[in-house]
């Protein structure tokens, strides 16, 4: 009998233990490669920042609103070759469980400060011209069904209308982003709109600008930049700190915590639990296939064979539960793109974290068959027929 015949026949003597150990190793296998995608589309905007662009914000806080006349005196600086504000808006379509970020910014220059968005569907000159109009995301689309010309109601919390009723906004565009910087599960609507609503009365909130986005002038030292931009407003009203685009994702990122030292620890976990588990399989068949060991020594099998017949037991069983758990985390991703999207922007099972998938994967199976592997090598011919004699 082949080698590889016997070993599917030992793997499925006891079939549900089998199958039991392949579900817990790909349960465990499905959740590694989840949590190192959420650690990897956290670092995946910080590496996909633009090298053009400068974040201008508060010295104090991100909280912190900086005076909307700031913007022309950014303008004038030798370098700055275009400026948009952002002001996060912060409120729900519908029920407070339907949350995605809006931001209002100036439409006019969105697009050239941030060309890796691009208008798939509707008109940028909508967008750009008509105060109400905003764009979405592709995500948003896919999760709530927008279109173009349809008018999305946004209940304002921390900039409600003074009569209670929603923000309304007419889809000028839809858009998509070619790096994961920029998610899609946003709406980008017209400052213009905010402020001159907040000026009317018509409804209330904290003024000023959020953060400014300059993009610089090619070949422009980014440090020197910085440092007269923050020199510009030592004296106030309000101080500044300007980072690159790149510090300023970082930031943002500590700000949910140690993540990466989170999900390193879960993993730990898991694959400790995913190697006892298939230790303890391959300790248990080695046990139940002692007499079979010895009957295949005196059949003529070398030491080295029915090392790899054991071996190979191990590989296989692992190899099964990580291919299903693997296989599943790819399978889910558009799922997870969608509940996670708007806190975890850019999330994706990439090839590496596949990869690194099935590296564990045979770890775990070299790990797990080395012991019984070992002992049915070194284990004498009359001893392992004696042994259930």
């Amino acid at each position: 009998m082949p080698p590889l015949q016997l070993v599917f026949k030992n793997l499925f003597k006891h079939q549900i233990r089998s199958i039991l150990t392949v579900a817990s190793i790909a349960v465990a296998l499905f959740l590694l490669c989840v949590l190192r995608s959420l650690v990897v589309s956290l670092d995946a905007g910080v590496r996909a920042s633009a090298i053009n662009r400068l974040i201008v914000q508060s010295s104090v806080s991100l909280f912190v609103y900086l005076p909307e006349s700031y913007e022309e005196k950014l303008r004038q600086v030798d370098g700055v070759e275009n400026i948009c504000a952002w002001n996060w808006f912060g409120g729900y379509y519908q029920e407070q469980s339907n949350f995605f970020a809006q931001f209002a910014t100036d439409a006019e220059t969105l697009l050239d400060v941030y060309p890796e968005i691009t208008v798939v569907e509707g008109s940028r000159e909508t967008f750009e011209t008509e105060r109400g109009a905003c764009l979405v995301g592709k995500s948003l689309v896919d999760r709530f069904g927008f279109a173009v010309g349809d008018t999305i109601p946004i209940v304002g919390t921390l900039f409600p209308r003074a009569d209670g009723r929603a923000w309304d906004f007419k889809v000028a565009g839809i858009y998509e982003s070619s790096k994961p910087n920029v998610d899609q599960s946003t709406m980008f609507f017209h400052d213009d709109y905010l402020q001159k609503t907040l000026e009317s009365g018509e409804a209330s909130g904290p003024r000023g600008v959020g953060l400014f986005v300059l993009k610089t002038r090619p070949g422009v030292e980014q440090t020197a930049l910085m440092s007269e931009v923050d020199a510009l407003f030592e004296n106030g009203p309000q101080r500044v700190q300007t980072t690159t685009e790149a510090e300023f994702q970082a930031q943002f990122v500590s700000m949910i915590g140690n993540v990466p030292l989170f999900v390193a620890s879960i993993g730990s976990g898991v694959m400790l639990a995913i190697l006892l588990a298939a230790l303890n399989t391959m300790l248990m068949a080695a046990r139940e296939q002692t007499r079979d060991v010895g009957v295949l020594k005196a059949l003529g099998f070398s030491d080295g064979r029915v090392f790899g017949v054991m071996m190979i037991q191990s590989l296989v069983l692992c190899g099964l539960g990580g291919f299903i758990g693997v296989g599943l985390a790819k399978f889910t991703e558009p799922l997870f793109v969608g509940l996670l999207g708007t806190y975890f922007p850019g999330y994706a099972v990439t090839d590496d974290v596949m990869l690194a998938g099935a590296l564990v994967t045979l770890a775990t199976g070299i790990v797990a068959g080395i012991v019984p592997a070992l002992n049915a090598k070194r284990l004498p011919v009359i001893q392992a027929l004696r042994a259930t004699a």
